[in-house]
C-alpha cells in the first residue's frame, strides 16, 4: 500500500504531534510505501527531534498519482488543504485530528496505530462527499474554484452590508441584505454555515443549505435545496469591493461581480472506519447527551 501524507506546519503542539509516531513506525513493514510532504517531514524531524526513514518525500504543490490513501494530520484546514492538493486524483483521504474540533479529521490522534492497522487490513470504507464549483464573471480565483464546505459572498471589513440577489435555477429567489452569504455543501453545514445558523445536513444528502450571515431581516432564515441546483449572485455593495471565499481562501472582486455555484463533477472520497458513523461523529463532538454540571 503506497501513503501519501500531509500535515500542519503551524505551531502544532509537541503532544499533538506525537500521533505521528505509531504511523512511522509503521515504515518497518514490506507491504507499506510512505510518502510524506516535504515540509510536514521537516517539521516533523524538527519538532520530535527525529529522522524516520520513509520511501519519499513529496515538493509542495504535489500529490502521488498513485497512492491508495492519503492522511491529512491537523485540523480540518489541514484537511481542506490536503483536499486541493489531491484536487480529481480520486485519492481517498483519513483525516487524523492533530487540531481542535474536527468533523473533517475525525480520527482522534491517539487512535492512529489502530486505524492504520484497521486500513491496511482492509477494514475501512470509502464516503464519497459533493463539492461545490464557483465560476464568476470576472476573472478566476487564485488556485482552484472548488469547495469542500463552502462558498461564501461577504462584506469587507470596512464596509456596511450588502445585498445579494439570489437566483436558483434562473429563478429569483430573494434579495439578502447582510454581511454576507453562504451556500454550503452537507460536509460544511457543520462549519461556517452552523455558526450563523444553519442546519446541520446528513453528509452524502443530495443538498445545499444557503445561509445569510447577520440579516437585515430577522425572517430571512437558511433555506434547503436540492444539490442539482445552480445559483446565482449579483451583489451590490456601498464600498464598491466584496470578498469571495472558498472554504477560507479570501479574494476581493468589484462588487458587480456576478456568481455561479453549483455541484462539481468530482468528488472528495473521504476514508471512514468501520461501524463509525457520521452520528457518532456529530454526539461526540457537539457534546449531544453530556452532562457538563
Amino acid at each position: 500500500m503506497k501513503i501519501a501524507v500531509f500535515g500542519n506546519t503551524f505551531s502544532m503542539p509537541p503532544e499533538k504531534l506525537r500521533c505521528i509516531r505509531p504511523l512511522l513506525g509503521l515504515t518497518k513493514k514490506d507491504d507499506l510505501e510512505l510518502f510524506v510532504d516535504k515540509a510536514f517531514y521537516q517539521y516533523v524531524c524538527e519538532i520530535l527531534g527525529m529522522s524516520p526513514h520513509v520511501s519519499g518525500l513529496i515538493e509542495d504543490g504535489e500529490s502521488p498519482d498513485d497512492a491508495d490513501i492519503a492522511l491529512s494530520i491537523g485540523g480540518d484546514g489541514t484537511f481542506l488543504r490536503t483536499a486541493t492538493r489531491i484536487g480529481k486524483r480520486g485519492t481517498p483521504i483519513l483525516g487524523i485530528n492533530a487540531g481542535h474540533l474536527g468533523f473533517l479529521a475525525d480520527v482522534s490522534g491517539n487512535e492512529t496505530q489502530t486505524v492504520m492497522l484497521e486500513i491496511l487490513a482492509g477494514k475501512y470504507t470509502v464516503e464519497k462527499r459533493t463539492l461545490l464549483k464557483l465560476t464568476t464573471s470576472a476573472r478566476r480565483l487564485q488556485g482552484n474554484n472548488y469547495a469542500i464546505n463552502e462558498v461564501a459572498v461577504l462584506k469587507t471589513d470596512n464596509s456596511s452590508m450588502i445585498t445579494i440577489h439570489a437566483y436558483i435555477n434562473n429563478n429569483y429567489l430573494n434579495s439578502y441584505r447582510a454581511d454576507g452569504l453562504l451556500i454550503a455543501t452537507p460536509t460544511g453545514s457543520t462549519a461556517y454555515s452552523m455558526s450563523v445558523g444553519g442546519p446541520i445536513i446528513e453528509p452524502t444528502a443530495a443538498n445545499f443549505v444557503i445561509s445569510p450571515i447577520a440579516p437585515h431581516s430577522l425572517n430571512t432564515r437558511p433555506l434547503v435545496i436540492t444539490d442539482d441546483s445552480i445559483v446565482s449572485l449579483q451583489v451590490g455593495s456601498r464600498n464598491q469591493r466584496v470578498l469571495i471565499s472558498l472554504d477560507g481562501r479570501s479574494e476581493e472582486f468589484e462588487c458587480d461581480v456576478e456568481v455561479t455555484v453549483k455541484k462539481a463533477s468530482h468528488s472528495v472520497c473521504m476514508v471512514k472506519r468501520l461501524n463509525h458513523t457520521f452520528y457518532d461523529t456529530i454526539r461526540t463532538k457537539l457534546m449531544w447527551g453530556a452532562d457538563n454540571q
